[in-house]
């Protein structure tokens, strides 16, 4: 191509807003990378494009091209580093991302090139001499030698999961013992020469060396020394695993006091890359140190802390608040209490991370993130509490009632504000607040009578301020919206304080106050409830549900002795003198929500989902039956109905509703079939009058609905039948009659996901074999007609889903791939589920089974490759079906035709390198069958004796294929 063909094909994939031309351009790069001509491109691009782009995509090429999985040969990978190499130099003032871009290219081309020698010479190591001869030009110079260094760190550091990770850790290591120590010691005494030159700080190229040397030194210590590939999302959990032959440098006070220096010198950008360094070097693993080692290195991280907080000008800025907070709590994961105590500047610091941390709450709205750095250092240093031996005092009982009441205080200021002002509401990220709830709750415990008092006092306060605006004349609705945001907070605070009973020691003294907060809440709930059914608070309604949520795991149950404190106070006040008189409480309550707030699907969904966690647990059964067995109509609980103006999502919630509820029928079922019939009763009239509808007018929308909301209760209710007798009266309540509807259903409407997936749901769980539920008696031919209706649905849908056609890749997964994961985890239940003789199908021409593996090769060759591992459902539904297909029906794979035994070969070797260990496992199982199967028939065509002479057809057809196709077993 010519240089303005290709300067085009640049603007199509860096300019261009025209998806077809990108999807075009990006075509024909790849034939770029795949042409003999491609090296000459690069160049042609690299010395004559006019453009950066033109330069980008030069590198871009090259780096695709170094980084194949078959390799350039040696001397042209030196030729491209060295072309690259003098490219740079002499060229220093291009785009940094095309210098990155660049870089990266001699990155690879080192890593992957480590061990090759040419003439006995290990000719790609030789990094760190090529770099020094940056360090001898201009800064431009210097700033591309360390970018060099910097991007080949972190190259080293990446794994590559398409090639052997034994191969990377060994290149890693490698790298580690030979370069990586100089590197840094490099990296640091430029940055003392940078520091040493504080005027030319300001200088732009100044601060960019600075910036590239901070991000080396960084990339140094985040290095993986011991091959764990740390979780990056466990940022609190994490030791720096530094070899022991870097001793010398963390032993240096100057090494520590050069980044401390850097801090307060440079400009906000680049001194929290210095902050980055620093906490690296906090998490240094303690066993590199001795005990006075260890003490004097401690001892100097607290005085830079110090040299921090009292001058804390630094901090106001976002980027510093945020690595200083991460600085801070991982002291205390490196360090402990007993430690932090000796430190002779201790009872200063505290006192000033303490003032910085209510500062930090008190301001809310900035840097949210990292509050969770802070209450993490203080969780953990209340926590270490008890293991304190040292006599110095570590005055936690001074400050951590402090932290408490700064935190309840700021939420219960920032609620006007969020109102009136239209902010984001934190209370709405219910992830974070749980998480700051939870480190709370440890540092609330420090001291718990004085954080009781002041929630008593705040609560009595707010509750009395509340109902006066409910009386009030002219009922100010901004005002009372105000005061349920407070009322909601304070919900939340009390069940947090309860719930921290579990993992604190606890006193009486504590249970009775527990009771003391508890009361408030359960006046409250009276309170919200007899407004109903005028007004409703989500926020409130979904506090109050965690705080019930908190006290039955704390206060309900077996675990506790029914004379705790708690009841004391709750007796005097509310009549609730156990745990009993509580249950009928949380009955009545979710009854309540149930009945009037059927529209409000959070209240809903959280409401059941708190009911199916209280009939897991409790036998207090007798209570649940009269409310909510005689309950289980629409008339009384709106969500279960089927009208017009509720969206399809809304009927989600039935499902965990009818499995709570056939929980507690469970409890006294036994084999009573006319108790079951009369729970079925509402299903019977429901599915009756569908059967109606399909006979008649045929009314589609009420059809819909009403299908949708029988398969999702039917769902539940099939979930909750774990014994053999009562899934049997399930499964002869629906076969024949229901099944055939729901099949019809399918029939019809294959084109609405909506209506499939919870029909098909159903069929999946309506397979699970779970707790042997599914064995039936031997004279029973249930376990073979349940099979027949599930073979018969899998291919309807199969062969309708196929007759759409191509979707786009936004319709791909709702219209397709969603049903076709649901009918392959259906299929594997069925396969693995020990209730179906499959050979008795073949024996009496019953071609169900034969039908249904049509259907799954049939849909499976409708999805690419990348559909298969990119869907993580479809991944986790179609492997572990592909495990019993090899495991026990080899038969049929090798029946296959040649090419859709390469297709599963394929997705096999793909699926091995997967992330996902359900995935990787499954492929590593089905290999080894497939090879198993191979290996024993080559072993019989081995023997000679007339009986094993004659090889299985199956055992012929796949050996003839893989020598046919050997490059297949090759790849995995």
């Amino acid at each position: 191509q010519s240089l303005a063909e290709l300067e085009v094909l640049c603007n199509h994939l860096y300019e261009g807003t025209d998806l077809a031309q990108r999807m075009q351009a990006e075509k024909v790069l790849l034939e770029l990378i795949d042409s003999p001509e491609c090296l000459s491109q690069c160049q042609l691009l690299l010395e004559q494009g006019t453009t950066s782009y033109a330069q980008l995509l030069a590198a871009t090429c090259l780096s695709k091209l170094v980084s194949r999985a078959s390799p350039l040969p040696i001397e042209q990978r030196i030729d491209i580093r060295n072309y690259i190499l003098n490219y740079v130099a002499s060229q220093p003032k291009l785009a940094p991302f095309v210098i990155q871009a660049l870089v990266q290219v001699i990155a690879k081309i080192t890593k992957l090139g480590w061990f090759e020698a040419l003439k006995d010479q290990l000719i790609f190591r030789d990094i760190i001499a090529d770099v020094k001869k940056f360090l001898q030009g201009t800064v431009d110079h210097y700033i591309i030698g360390v970018m060099i260094l910097s991007e080949l760190t972190q190259e080293m550091n990446l794994v590559d999961y398409s090639r052997p990770s034994a191969k990377h850790r060994k290149i890693a290591t490698s790298f580690r013992d030979t370069s990586l120590k100089d590197i840094l010691m490099l990296a640091c005494s430029l940055l003392k020469e940078l520091l040493a030159k504080p005027l030319t700080l300001q200088e732009q190229r100044q601060q960019s060396l600075a910036m590239q040397l901070l991000k080396l030194v960084l990339n140094c210590l985040n290095f993986d020394f011991i091959g764990n590939s740390a979780d990056e999302s466990a940022d609190d959990l994490c030791t720096v695993q530094i070899p022991t032959n870097w001793r010398t440098i963390f032993l240096e006070p100057e090494t520590l006091d050069l980044f401390f220096d850097l801090y307060h010198s440079l400009p906000p950008m680049l001194s929290q890359l210095a902050l980055s360094c620093l906490v690296q070097f906090a998490s240094t693993r303690r066993s590199l140190f001795s005990n006075p080692e260890r003490a004097k290195y401690l001892g100097n991280l607290i005085k830079g802390v110090k040299q921090i907080l009292e001058n804390p000008q630094g901090l106001s800025d976002p980027g510093n608040y945020h690595e200083f907070c991460r600085f801070l709590a991982r002291l205390k994961t490196n360090y402990q209490l007993g430690e932090l105590v000796m430190v002779k500047d201790y009872p200063e610091v505290i006192q000033l991370i303490a003032n910085f941390t209510i500062t930090s709450l008190q301001h809310w709205e900035f840097a949210p993130n990292s509050v969770h750095y802070l209450l993490t250092l203080w969780q953990r240093m209340v926590a270490s509490v008890p293991f304190v031996k040292t006599a110095e005092p570590h005055l936690l009982d001074t400050y951590a009632p402090e932290i408490t009441k700064a935190y309840i205080t700021s939420r219960l200021e920032c609620v006007p504000v969020v109102i009136r002002d239209g902010l984001d509401d934190p209370l709405d990220d219910a992830a974070t607040v749980f998480q700051q709830l939870e480190q709370l709750c440890t540092v609330s415990r420090c001291e718990y009578e004085k954080t009781c008092t002041l929630l008593v006092q705040l609560f009595d306060q707010n509750a009395q301020n509340y109902q006066k605006l409910l009386h009030s004349s002219s009922r100010n609705p901004l005002e009372i919206t105000v005061q349920e945001g407070r009322l909601a907070w304070l919900v939340y605070f009390v069940g947090t304080f309860v719930g921290g009973r579990l993992t604190y020691t606890s006193t009486d003294e504590h249970d009775a106050m527990d009771g003391e907060l508890s009361c408030r809440v359960f006046q409250l709930i009276s309170l919200m409830d007899a407004q109903l059914p005028q007004s409703s608070n989500e926020k409130v309604e979904l506090a109050i549900l965690w705080f019930l949520d908190q006290f039955r795991k704390t206060y309900v149950g077996d675990q506790l002795q029914h004379t705790s404190k708690v009841y004391t106070r709750m007796s005097e006040v509310l009549g609730i003198t156990d745990d009993n008189h509580v249950l009928e409480t949380f009955m009545t309550k979710i009854v309540t929500n149930l009945k009037y707030r059927g529209r409000c699907e959070p209240v809903i969904s959280r409401t059941l989902q708190f009911l199916n966690d209280l009939s897991v647990g409790y036998p207090f059964y007798c209570i649940w039956h009269n409310i909510l067995l005689e309950n289980n109509k629409s008339k009384h609980f709106p969500f279960l109905g089927i009208r017009d103006n509720y969206s399809l999502s809304d009927l989600r919630c039935r499902t965990v509703f009818y499995t709570a509820l056939t929980r507690l029928l469970m409890v006294d079922l036994g084999e009573d079939e006319d108790e079951f019939e009369n729970f079925m009763l509402p299903l019977t009239v429901s599915f009756e009058s569908v059967t109606q509808i399909f006979n008649s007018s045929f009314e589609q929308e009420e059809a819909k609905r009403m299908l949708i909301g029988l398969a999702r209760d039917l769902r539940g209710i099939a979930f909750a039948l774990n014994t053999k007798t009562s899934y049997t009266m399930l499964f002869d309540w629906m076969y024949p009659t229901y099944i055939s509807v729901l099949q019809r259903a399918i029939e019809l409407w294959y084109r609405e996901p909506a209506c499939t997936t919870p029909i098909l749901k159903l069929m999946a769980e309506f397979m699970q074999n779970r707790s042997q539920r599914l064995n039936f008696d031997v004279s029973s031919p249930n376990g073979i007609l349940l099979f027949r209706e599930a073979s018969k649905m899998i291919c309807t849908y199969g062969n309708q889903i196929l007759s759409l056609g191509t979707l786009s890749k936004d319709q791909v997964y709702p219209l397709k791939l969603k049903g076709i994961s649901i009918c392959y985890s259906a299929l594997k239940s069925a396969l693995c589920g020990n209730y179906v003789s499959f050979g008795v199908f073949k024996l009496y021409g019953d071609n169900h089974f034969d039908n249904v593996l049509q259907a799954f090769v049939k849909m499976l060759l409708s999805v690419s490759h990348s559909d298969l591992l990119q869907y993580r459902k479809l991944s986790q539904s179609y492997y572990p079906l592909l495990e019993c297909l090899t495991q026990d029906h080899m038969s049929f794979i090798t029946s296959l035709e040649p090419h859709i035994l390469i297709y599963i070969l394929t997705s096999i070797s793909e699926g091995l390198t997967a992330v996902d260990t359900i995935v990787s496992s499954s492929c590593c199982a089905s290999l080894d069958y497939i090879v198993t199967y191979l290996f024993k028939h080559l072993a019989k065509e081995g023997k000679k004796t007339g009986r094993c002479r004659g090889t299985s057809q199956d055992g012929q057809r796949l050996l003839h294929f893989m020598q046919q196709n050997p490059e297949v077993l090759q790849q995995v």
